[in-house]
């Protein structure tokens, strides 16, 4: 017969069956065209935004259900993925990592540029939940500064004991800092010298805030610093997706709300599922009556 012995006993194996071997079976969980459509539309409207930030919007605000896989999938196909090689972060290996708010407040003080003149900038920011517990721009950064800064920070919340996590600045280290940190109850660690990945979480707040408000706003004076800094850490704690606790927003998990959240997510997304489930067997359940098959098989999971 001039047939391969495997070819031979895989006729025999599908003999009296139908032939559907030829394309690929469409799922019943697969994306629908209008589902597809959506998530390219949102990545047009949200071209800042990476593609698990966009999945994790979408969901709350029940634009689409759809995981994260899925939404690279489309947006991949689609070209509208920016593609680049990042080093492995080291952020996180220093020591142990908070559980619970209010365990880790990092501070630190950055410079920023206002028409030409250097101001600095200080924030306090809770280690497990990324939120900015306190901010301030000033002419001057001495000790009697960051003393006022957390002092101010400590009376948003009276019962809070951090252990306060900062580089060796030299208002880090000097005595009067020392004697402020014990008779407010808190306890200081300071980092490595010359390794500044030991507080990468405050010092990727300040690249962030740089890039995204400092510079790209222009302040022509050190109130409209103030004025787009408090605009900008206000959308910063409330709204803006964090990637490093879930996508949810600081303030979310500042309150513990972001188990009820992620409980929420699952839910959509599995009501989602079972919704595309009930459609494809109904469609299939109409081909069966009237013996046309005219759905598309090009379908992506």
């Amino acid at each position: 017969m001039s047939v391969a012995k495997s070819k031979f006993y895989a006729w025999i194996e599908r003999y009296g069956k139908a032939n559907e071997h030829n394309a690929p079976i469409p799922r019943d969980f697969w994306l629908e065209e209008w589902e597809r459509e959506a998530i390219i539309q949102f990545a047009v409207d949200n071209p800042l935004e990476g593609y698990r930030r966009l999945t994790f919007m979408m969901l709350d605000r029940d634009i689409v259900a759809v995981s994260p896989s899925s939404t690279w999938r489309v947006l991949s196909k689609a070209g509208l993925l920016q593609k680049w090689n990042k080093k492995k972060s080291l952020k996180g290996t220093g020591f142990v990592q908070p559980l619970k708010p209010h365990e880790h407040w990092h501070v630190d003080v950055s410079y920023i540029n206002i028409c030409g003149t250097f101001y600095y900038l200080c924030s306090l920011l809770d280690g497990c939940s990324r939120y900015i517990v306190h901010w301030e721009i000033r002419e001057q950064m001495t000790e009697k500064d960051v003393e006022i800064i957390m002092q101010r920070a400590k009376e948003k919340f009276p019962n809070a004991r951090p252990r306060v996590i900062s580089d060796n600045g030299p208002q880090f280290i000097a005595k009067d800092f020392k004697e402020f940190i014990r008779v407010s109850g808190m306890t200081h660690v300071k980092t490595a010298p010359f390794y500044p990945q030991s507080n990468g979480k405050l010092e990727r707040f300040h690249g962030t805030i740089k890039d995204e408000c400092i510079r790209p706003g222009v302040p022509l004076s050190l109130d409209d610093a103030r004025r787009m800094t408090e605009k900008y850490i206000e959308h910063y704690n409330n709204v803006k997706l964090h990637s490093a606790i879930g996508y949810i927003a600081p303030a979310d998990k500042l309150a513990g709300r972001d188990r009820e959240i992620f409980k929420e997510r699952d839910r959509k997304l599995e009501e989602a599922r079972e919704l595309r489930k009930q459609k494809r067997q109904q469609a299939f359940s109409k081909i069966n009556h009237s013996g046309k098959a005219d759905l598309p098989l090009d379908q992506a999971a």
